[in-house]
């Protein structure tokens, strides 16, 4: 990978065996990547670059204005996601075995010690978080083997900053971002294909997006849902 400027603009060039030019805009900070046929030059690049300036500018106005979440004290009142839904955190203070609750559609229990600081109280949620997403991950990987006839890859939940998932083809080993946790169960679902895919092509060329078609055909609406949730206050994209 190489970068381009144009326009004052970074622009992140990949040269892959691909029959056609893509351009992407990501979120957060509305950066700028073209894959590209090897036979193109950085000519050729520029003006579909320049070509697309428009659009190109749309999007980053759109990430601009996404919401963002504030860093988390984990305190009653704020607001957190899960699977989508935007829950208020009732935090109680109580002598037992610290837990979290879903007590309705609105409302998420935090049960602490007394006395539990930040760091505490995070770690309890986090902890949830992480065994909630598991509980989520097991069976699409189930159903995604069977269907994709493979063996079950061995995979993981990580706290990533800059990706969703990532897989290790050598390996047989995927793993998916913790914050996928506060998105629709259906936008989890397409970070699994999306990585499972990758078990039988490793780049994202157009067998990729064929086998992504066949397997999950609305795979493009999950993944500008996702894109539209707002973002962690942490500076990471997909």
């Amino acid at each position: 990978m190489h970068k381009l400027n144009v326009n004052g603009q970074s622009v992140d060039v990949v040269r892959k065996d691909i029959k056609n030019l893509h351009l992407a805009v990501y979120p957060p900070s509305g950066r700028i990547r073209v894959a590209t046929p090897i036979r193109v030059n950085d000519d050729a690049v520029r003006m579909a670059v320049i070509s697309r300036s428009g659009w190109i500018k749309r999007q980053q106005t759109k990430f601009a204005d996404q919401d963002r979440q504030s860093p988390f004290e984990y305190v009653s009142g704020e607001s957190h996601y899960y699977q989508g839904r935007r829950y208020l955190l009732n935090v109680i203070y109580e002598d037992g075995v610290s837990r979290v609750v879903v007590r309705n559609k609105t409302i998420i229990d935090l049960y602490v010690r007394y006395g539990s600081n930040t760091k505490q109280r995070e770690r309890v949620f986090l902890n949830w978080h992480r065994n909630q997403l598991k509980d989520q991950i097991q069976p699409l990987i189930t159903k995604w083997s069977k269907t994709m006839k493979l063996d079950a890859p061995e995979w993981g939940v990580k706290d990533m900053k800059t990706r969703w998932g990532s897989c290790n083809m050598t390996a047989k080993r995927i793993w998916l971002n913790l914050e996928l946790v506060k998105k629709p169960t259906r936008c989890l679902e397409y970070i699994v294909v999306h990585e499972m895919v990758h078990l039988l092509e490793r780049k994202h060329n157009d067998r990729f997006t064929s086998l992504m078609n066949t397997f999950l055909p609305l795979w493009r609406h999950y993944r500008d849902e996702l894109n539209r949730f707002p973002l962690a206050h942490e500076t990471w994209s997909y």
